[in-house]
């Protein structure tokens, strides 16, 4: 009888509830699969997982510096983290569950007990990895830099810290369950000692976008509802348009990156207590939108249209430095971002002031045409500016999905 792998909370059932929690199926190739528990996502695809996924309300964000100095110990981490995300995302432990007392464990145990919690692993590669500050190129990959994958401009306003920005590569890990989404990370960081350490790292709670029509529109800090335009699955002609890197959608896109993304990352801090402090007019007039229905403040309902041509009598009914006025499609020659955003509060600042706001995230299909502008829009002029303080920022390039069991991570790159 072959052996196989099962998830942790069907490990944890054993005798007859082992036949409840999964049923096993052997493929035409012999190959034992488990068809259950309903809680896990496809690892393989044409794209990564993460992406287009309905966002959970839990995230760990990780990026790593690369302390590899040849393109095989690379190529080998990407291979080991394949592997290592397969087993994660299936609820199993991770490694071959070794039981010796003279050896660590490979699995650090923290998920034992859980379920795979929907867990999905999403990694990027940052332009430092090609290339160094000086362009040399690190591992002779230089002719494989995406020209996307360029420096994020220097922004008005930016009070971006160091240690909170850029990186090497970076690991998304999005779940139900907190524990099982910091186990992930905890275990690929670990896989990867001696050839990646974490340059920073970013725990979210509380999505503040929807990936999907089927979920509501949740809230920021600010109390208002948030990603009501985002792009969802279900707009598939949309999300082919402005998420999925191609030559049509990013000018000189390398093949190798054919159906990845970009992901854009920004850590905003809001002044929470100076917006608590703020009357119910003007933060609706900030963001252009009714806080307690999330409609526009032209009229309707949440999802009707803006009409950011309705005056009132002192100007247009949406103020043209709003949020939603400067931020949604119709203003922006109908560019659009999947946005994957998390809700952050990292203690105090030891003023007695809250640490809070939002981890945005986005997946674009090149940050020169989708991002960049935008973001200079909203540093520039968006009212909501005043109450924010953007702390850090960084871009990856995410390559598309690993196909099958033969393929892995980026493997694109290191093909000729």
């Amino acid at each position: 009888m072959k052996e196989f792998r099962l998830n942790r909370r069907t490990a944890l059932l054993g005798g007859v509830g082992l036949a409840t929690a999964a049923t096993v199926s052997a493929c035409a190739d012999g190959h034992q699969e488990s068809t259950g528990p309903s809680d896990i996502q496809e690892f393989h695809g044409e794209h990564q997982p993460g992406i287009t996924t309905a966002v959970p309300d839990r995230m760990h964000f990780v990026a790593l510096t690369v302390k590899a100095t040849t393109r095989e110990e690379l190529q080998e981490l990407f291979q080991d983290w394949t592997k290592a995300a397969r087993q994660l995302m299936r609820g199993e432990s991770v490694g071959q569950d070794s039981e010796s007392y003279n050896m660590p464990p490979d699995d650090t145990g923290e998920a034992m007990g859980l379920s795979a919690a929907n867990l999905t692993l999403t990694f990027g590669l940052g332009r430092s990895l090609f290339v160094d500050e000086s362009g040399h190129d690190r591992f002779g990959l230089k002719d494989k830099l995406p020209p996307a994958l360029t420096e994020v401009p220097k922004m008005r306003g930016d009070m971006l810290e160091e240690n909170r920005s850029g990186g090497d590569l970076c690991i998304q890990a999005c779940a139900d369950d907190p524990q099982v989404a910091v186990h992930a990370v905890r275990n690929l960081v670990r896989i990867a000692a001696g050839r990646a350490v974490v340059a920073w790292s970013q725990l979210g709670f509380g999505r503040t976008s929807s990936t999907s029509k089927s979920q509501q529109t949740p809230r920021n800090l600010f109390g208002f509802k948030d990603g009501t335009a985002n792009l969802k699955v279900e707009d598939g002609d949309l999300v082919n348009e402005h998420v999925w890197a191609s030559e049509k959608n990013s000018q000189g896109n390398p093949t190798w990156m054919d159906g990845g993304s970009y992901c854009a990352t920004r850590r905003i801090r809001m002044l929470i207590e100076t917006w608590d402090r703020a009357p119910l007019k003007e933060q609706e007039q900030v963001v252009g939108r009714t806080k307690k229905e999330g409609a526009p403040l032209s009229g309707g309902g949440e999802f009707d249209a803006p009409d950011f041509h309705m005056q009132g009598r002192g100007g247009p009914i949406i103020p043209a430095d709003s949020h939603v006025a400067l931020m949604h499609p119709a203003q922006n020659e109908g560019k659009q971002m999947l946005r994957r955003g998390f809700n952050y509060t990292d203690g105090t600042d030891g003023l007695g002031h809250l640490d809070a706001g939002l981890f945005f995230i986005a997946f674009v299909c090149d940050p020169r045409t989708h991002f960049f502008p935008i973001l200079q829009k909203m540093m520039k002029s968006d009212a909501m500016s005043e109450y924010l303080r953007h702390t850090g920022s960084a871009l990856f390039a995410v390559p598309p999905g690993v196909k099958d069991e033969n393929d892995y991570l980026a493997s694109g790159l290191f093909t000729a």
